[in-house]
């Protein structure tokens, strides 16, 4: 089954649109909107919500080397 998605569009007085899209994790909300934002132009900036990294497995790893004096 397809994944419901809203995308909220905010213009501001100076003309400047914000876009939201709701209900969407992963990248899917990137994909979702590339085709409309290549219509509007440029990108000023791209804030990224914590639905985005949602599902995506995160690998820290950490090495530690100690010298051993002779």
């Amino acid at each position: 089954m397809a994944e419901y998605q809203k995308i909220e569009y905010r213009i501001g007085k100076d003309g400047k649109i914000v876009e939201r899209v709701l209900n969407a994790t992963g990248s899917s909300c990137v994909e979702t909107t590339k085709n409309l934002e290549q219509s509007l132009g440029e990108i000023e900036s791209q804030e990224l919500l914590p639905e985005y990294y949602e599902g995506d497995e995160v690998i820290t790893t950490s090495e530690n080397q100690t010298l051993a004096q002779q």
